[in-house]
């Protein structure tokens, strides 16, 4: 019977043992790297729009590290519906202009524009063009903005935020989740957010230490031969 016992327990330790999985981390393993922002956008499963703000027909989330406040909105000339910030979107005067559907994002931590990309001299002063903001329409990206202050996202979370106020409420976007509205997109990834309008090729991504505009058309182009025509 001792045996018996002995054998019984011996097989229940060899099963568990043989069961057993042990992973170790392989030293030559590199991680691919992240897609670029269109394929992103492309790829990227579409979150629910419910708890985004959709019935306001506004989609708005903030990143995990809160470093990045987007809202997927709509424009009337210069003036943008944000949920988080006054503005004149709705006032009587702006009901004239065409409303555009718009990606529009701020950040607590960013780079400054390239020299490239100040194409605003801030009503003739030359000064004042800050980084910090994107704007995506559904044929052009822009960073940076003409602004006295800080955005909105750099006063709640930036070294002297206070924390608090409507960007608070914000609901975070996971990581590598899409959200769509009126054919434009927003994923948050790779340490940052991607919005693109995926049909026309064009897009951003914007990251506490880089941002890039993105044109498929353009990179078309570049790529085409020598003497072949180009996509215009």
């Amino acid at each position: 019977m001792r045996g018996t016992v002995l054998g019984i327990l011996a097989a229940i330790f060899l099963a568990t043992a043989t069961a057993c999985t042990i992973t170790t981390e392989d030293p030559g393993y590199v991680a691919p790297p992240p897609l670029p922002p269109l394929e992103q956008l492309e790829r990227a499963a579409l979150a629910d729009p419910a708890g985004f703000g959709a019935s306001r027909d506004v989609l708005s989330f903030i990143t995990e590290d809160r470093n990045i406040a987007c809202s997927l909105t709509s424009a009337k000339g210069e003036h943008l519906n944000l949920p988080y910030e006054q503005n004149s979107f709705s006032d009587a005067a702006n009901h004239k202009l065409a409303t555009v559907p718009v990606a529009h994002c701020q950040l607590a931590a960013y780079p400054k524009p390239g020299a490239a990309d100040i194409k605003d001299d801030c009503a003739g002063t030359g000064l004042g063009y800050l980084g910090g903001t994107v704007l995506l329409t559904p044929d052009k990206a822009t960073y940076g903005e003409c602004r006295s202050g800080v955005t909105q996202v750099e006063a709640a979370y930036g070294p002297k935020g206070t924390r608090n106020g409507p960007l608070a409420e914000l609901p975070v976007l996971a990581d590598g989740a899409n959200l769509e509205r009126n054919g434009l997109r927003c994923s948050a990834y790779n340490h940052g957010v991607a919005c693109g309008n995926v049909s026309a090729g064009v897009a951003f991504f914007v990251a506490r230490d880089h941002y890039e505009a993105v044109s498929r058309a353009a990179e078309t182009a570049a790529d085409a031969p020598s003497g072949a025509p180009k996509t215009p």
